[in-house]
């Protein structure tokens, strides 16, 4: 036979409302937890939509910097070619006063009243003497004077006198005179004569004399052309220079160049023996070059010496240079076989 199936038990109306009543609870307290979450939900939106109206402010902040860079880029193109105009305009500016002032000559050396009453007088009778030139038609001056205000009594140096002739063949015969034969007696009076240029040309030429002493410490040969171009010639090698900070690097890349050790050292045959008893010698530092040349000893310290001397020249003034010469003789005269004491003069710790 068949079992039936049991029955589950029947709730009592008190179990029904216990549960009902935990359903509720639960149920209340999924409705708050919504509405918590729909605040949350509100509070993210309002924040969201304060996000986007600041990005919104940012992208047209960055609009409005975007064509402001955009704006000065374009202003400072314009202002880097006004530069350029400026400059062009400087420039001729500058030839233009040059071009002005090529008939003019400047004097220099002829002391203070030593022209008498008239300056253009004197410069037409003195000029023609000491250069040997005949000038045909004769040499005429449309202005001459003193430059600048007059010093005090008793100044050493007396103010140029510049000077415009009439005609520009007679100031290219009188400067080309004074290139070939340098300054001329005028009346008793040594004078140099001189081409007239700008203050900005004079500047110029001035910066490319400034660096001759350098051109000079590296065997250099050079010559200023005009004074807007100077040429160097190293190594058979010659090269034009338009402007003084051009040239600075191009001795810079010189200066620094290691020194070829074969230049230091002379080869000999045969150095002899050890014996190394020098003489006084003043040529030579307290050292003849016969001791030097046959003695190891001597040609360690030629070859220090001559590095230490080469080394930077500019570094050491002359006082400065005998002092320690003066060191090395006194050093070789108290004890000439100790090569350790020239080392010590010549490379100290």
């Amino acid at each position: 036979m068949a079992s039936t199936p049991t029955q589950p038990p029947m709730m009592t109306d008190k179990d029904q409302s216990t549960t009902m009543e935990r359903i509720l609870q639960e149920i209340t307290g999924v409705s708050r937890r919504i509405e918590g979450m729909d605040a949350s939900i509100s509070y993210l939106t309002l924040e969201t939509k304060s996000i986007r109206s600041d990005i919104a402010n940012f992208q047209s902040q960055v609009m409005g910097l975007d064509h402001c860079v955009r704006t000065l880029e374009t202003q400072m193109a314009t202002i880097q070619g006004r530069d350029q105009d400026l400059l062009y305009l400087q420039n001729k500016i500058t030839d233009l006063e040059d071009r002005n002032r090529r008939d003019n000559i400047r004097l220099f050396g002829i002391p203070e009243n030593g022209e008498g009453s008239d300056v253009q007088t004197f410069l037409s009778t003195a000029l023609p003497k000491p250069t040997s030139l005949t000038f045909d038609p004769p040499l005429e001056l449309q202005r001459a004077h003193r430059v600048g205000p007059k010093h005090p009594d008793g100044a050493a140096t007396p103010r140029p006198i510049i000077a415009c002739l009439l005609r520009h063949i007679q100031t290219s015969q009188l400067l080309q005179a004074a290139r070939n034969h340098g300054p001329f007696w005028m009346d008793k009076y040594e004078a140099r004569i001189m081409a007239d240029y700008s203050k900005d040309t004079n500047e110029h030429t001035k910066a490319f004399l400034a660096l001759r002493p350098r051109l000079r410490q590296l065997e250099m040969k050079y010559g200023l052309f005009d004074p807007q171009r100077m040429g160097v010639t190293k190594n058979g090698e010659s090269k034009d220079f338009y402007n003084p900070e051009d040239l600075r690097p191009f001795l810079d890349s010189f200066q620094h160049q290691p020194q070829d050790p074969s230049t230091l050292i002379r080869p000999q045959d045969n150095w002899g023996d050890d014996g190394y008893t020098p003489p006084v010698g003043p040529e030579r530092g307290g050292v003849e070059q016969s001791d030097l040349d046959n003695c190891p000893r001597g040609r360690e310290l030629e070859r220090l010496t001559k590095a230490y001397v080469d080394r930077e020249p500019t570094d050491l003034g002359e006082r400065k240079k005998k002092q320690e010469r003066a060191t090395i003789n006194e050093e070789l005269n108290k004890n000439p076989s100790n090569i350790d004491i020239i080392l010590d003069c010549i490379h100290p710790e």
